[in-house]
């Protein structure tokens, strides 16, 4: 039998920390290789991770919803085949390197821990009674998959004094989540004469939640109070996804320095263009054409004359990236997801469509894989979906600029014999790095961008 430790795996390109949402796997659970464990999430995607062995899964190595960096140890396995071991773990030679023995000396503290916990735990098992039964002993019978929780569950259910028996899980098998406790209405929680028979967590488990709740009460001794907050106040945890994407804005905001431009574009031969072609592309093609592709095209033809728009900050040099890989910025009711439509270049409009709806239904389905999120060079929103006018936006870390399309307008404008005349009108939104980019060149991309807008006028261009 040997230990063998899984890290957190590498979940795309620029990110350094992620944290575990679910375990979808228990301690004690025999596991095949490349089954699933667990759900991590980072600030680009959220992902389940496989395991590099067969075996017992024999302890989680960091709490729930804790940010880690890539490279943590996670969990431990243990193994009935010795011989399988990394070659990192190999001493070269006759010779014990350090490296070797350090990871030696890891192993035998793991398994001191997990036979510590074990005895421990069989100590629980033996003077344990069943609840309900009029004090009469019964040995514990928990075995499916369905009733164990995971100690955040737990910890949350007896502080709300939740029966977990009444919540309907909606993990992996039927396992209850800790979304799923909070998100329980307690008070249509059903009377019932018999208590919860919640399992009592692991010393470990025990450890760590002592150690959360000691932090929880430092932070909250340290905080001001705040005088705005009043009895009616609803205060709620926000959730990994939107954690993420804090932290992201708010690298983006202090490390780069914006500075915004805004154009407006007479559109009008676009949408008399889809007006005609939009029920044949429909019918063909089984999707519907929108307004967005046209921008994306338009953008990328702009990016070949404009590398340093398609470039990228990197600790004083600046990267000028071969490929054209558009991230659009796609919302949801609660998130904002950014997939990445990789060599957009490559694609007409027609594939350009398909390409933005797949990676749409992905992203509101909550089903987009690292290959989905990574590699983007420049970023496209399309702000004017909702009815927006003008925005500024916040450019997504570490590229150099994001573009907002607004809402296409209907309007008077001048003609160059001294009339008036009725045009379909947008803004088109620009922020940049101003480490990088200069109003001089975001400016000639922005015309050069209105440019292409008017070249769309026949359905061979939608090809």
């Amino acid at each position: 039998m040997s230990i063998k430790i899984i890290k957190m795996p590498h979940l795309g390109e620029s990110v350094t920390e992620a944290s575990i949402a679910v375990w979808l796997v228990s301690e004690g659970d025999k596991i095949d290789k490349y089954d699933p464990i667990a759900e991590a999430v980072s600030d680009k995607v959220t992902t389940e991770i496989p395991s590099n062995y067969s075996g017992i899964v024999k302890e989680f190595l960091i709490d729930l919803d804790t940010d880690v960096k890539i490279g943590t140890p996670i969990v431990s396995i243990e193994t009935a085949d010795t011989e399988d071991t990394d070659e990192s773990e190999q001493p070269v030679g006759a010779e014990r390197s350090s490296d070797t023995e350090k990871k030696e000396e890891m192993t035998e503290h793991i398994n001191a821990e997990i036979k510590k916990e074990a005895e421990q735990q069989s100590i629980e098992r033996d003077t344990k009674t069943s609840v309900g039964q009029k004090g009469s002993a019964e040995p514990e019978s928990k075995t499916d998959k369905n009733t164990r929780y995971s100690p955040a569950v737990v910890r949350i259910a007896q502080e709300r004094d939740i029966d977990l028996k009444q919540v309907e899980g909606s993990g992996k098998h039927g396992r209850i989540t800790r979304k799923d406790v909070l998100n329980f209405d307690v008070d249509t929680q059903r009377e019932s004469h018999v208590e919860v028979d919640i399992p009592k967590p692991s010393l470990q488990a025990q450890k760590k939640m002592i150690k959360r709740e000691m932090s929880r009460k430092v932070e909250t001794a340290s905080e001001p109070a705040a005088s705005s907050k009043s009895s009616r106040d609803e205060v709620v945890p926000a959730d990994r996804i939107r954690k993420a994407i804090a932290r992201k804005m708010v690298q983006s905001t202090s490390e780069i320095p914006h500075a915004w431009l805004m154009v407006e574009a007479d559109v009008s031969n676009i949408v008399n263009l889809r007006n005609k072609t939009k029920d044949r592309f429909k019918e063909q093609e089984g999707i519907a054409l929108s307004y967005f592709p046209f921008f994306v095209k338009a953008v990328v033809q702009a990016l070949k004359k404009h590398p340093i728009i398609n470039a990228s900050w990197d600790n004083g040099n600046i990267v000028f990236h071969k490929d054209i890989n558009i991230s659009v910025a796609v919302a949801t009711e609660d998130h904002l997801f950014v997939p990445v439509i990789q060599h957009a270049d490559h694609y007409s409009l027609s594939g350009l469509s398909k390409e933005i709806d797949r990676l749409a239904s992905l992203a509101r389905d909550g089903k987009l894989g690292n290959q989905d999120s990574q590699g983007g060079t420049m970023t496209l929103n399309n702000t004017g979906s909702f009815g927006s006018v003008q925005s500024m936006g916040i450019i997504n870390h570490p590229q150099a600029a994001i573009l907002q399309v607004e809402s296409i307008v209907k309007r008077f404008v001048p003609t160059e014999d001294g009339g008036f005349k009725a045009a379909d009108m947008i803004n088109l939104c620009l922020s940049i790095d101003h480490r990088m980019i200069d109003g001089l060149q975001a400016g000639r991309f922005l015309n050069d961008v209105k440019e292409n807008l008017q070249k769309f006028s026949d359905e061979s261009d939608i090809y």
